[in-house]
This record gives structure tokens, sequence and C-alpha cells, in this order.
């Protein structure tokens, strides 16, 4: 099979379910997005030193995927003949309970931090980032048409646990979060 399908050079592609749309529609910016942030992950996972913490990178990759084929299926086609998972509260109540096991190993956070302290803490940062960017072109979306609103409560979930990753990395190899001075 081939890589290129030539498909796409007129600036459209397909929806899962066959719809034909431009590169820009609001919903590939949003799955796209997506892209970027798994992305980002896989160089986090070369900085991170916690197995334990690459662990869960990993299990969060396959999510996002997860994630964007649920995009990708407009919310009116059927799931079950696709073979295609929507989110579910099941996904977010997961994500709570990473981020509740990791944040009680945590010193009690009483300032705001700035981003940075190792490689893979920083790179845990810009993936929160690109997870709120994410999170604004699902909130965009949403404005325009019916999808699964769970989705954005994940997204949501998922940056606060990219925060708390962020901070665990950087307790994990003994340096002090970035303590922002008003």
């Amino acid at each position: 099979m081939k890589i290129y399908t030539k498909k796409g050079d007129k600036g459209e592609t397909f929806l899962l379910g066959g719809q034909k749309v431009f590169k820009d529609n609001q919903r590939i910016r949003a799955y796209g997005t997506l892209d970027e942030l798994s992305s980002i992950l896989g160089i986090a996972l070369l900085e991170c030193e916690s197995l334990e913490l690459k662990e869960v990178l990993r299990s969060i990759q396959a999510e996002l995927f997860d994630v964007g084929a649920d995009l990708a299926l407009p919310l009116e086609k059927d799931s079950e003949n696709t073979k295609i998972k929507r989110i579910d509260e099941t996904y977010v109540s997961r994500l709570e309970q990473i981020i509740d096991n990791f944040d009680e190993r945590l010193p009690i956070l009483r300032n705001f931090i700035l981003p940075g302290g190792s490689k893979g803490a920083a790179y845990l940062h810009l993936a929160r980032t690109v997870c709120r960017r994410a999170e604004r072109e699902v909130v965009a979306l949403m404005k325009d048409v019916e999808i699964n609103a769970q989705i954005e409560v994940y997204l949501n979930r998922l940056s606060d646990l990219l925060f708390v990753l962020a901070r665990y990395e950087n307790y994990v190899q003994g340096i002090e979060d970035i303590k922002w001075n008003l």
C-alpha cells in the first residue's frame, strides 16, 4: 500500500463516514492539534526519566487516537459500524485517578510556576499548552456542529494531568519548579 493517495492534493480530505471537507475545516483543526499533542508527548517520552510517567504518556497517546477518531466521525454517524470508540466518563475518571495518584506525591503548590526545569518537564508543559489549544479548537467546533461533549471535558482534564506530570518529572529528577515571583 502506498502512503500517498493524491486525494488531498486540492486541499480537501474526508471525515470518517465519507464526508468531504476542506483541510482548514474546524474539525480538521481540532484533531490536527491532537496529532501535534501526541507528537510532543513522543518527544517528552524521550526526555522523561520516570518509567511510571512514561507508561502514562504512552497510554495517553493511544487515547488521543480515540479522541481524534471520535472527532473525525460526525456524531450523527453510527460508531458501532465503524468500531470507533466514543469518549465517555471512564476516560475522564481514569485521568482524574492518575492526577490524584501523582499529585499526592508532590509538595503542595503554593505559587504559580513557570514552565521548565528539566527537559522532560519542559516538554510536558509544552504538551499542556498544545492540549489547551486543542480544547479551544474543540470548543470552537462545538459552536458549529454537535460533537461528543466528553471530548472537551477529557481535554480539560488532560491539561491538568500534564501540568501535574511536569511537576512530577521535575520532582523525581530533584529539580525544583521555577516559582513565578510577583
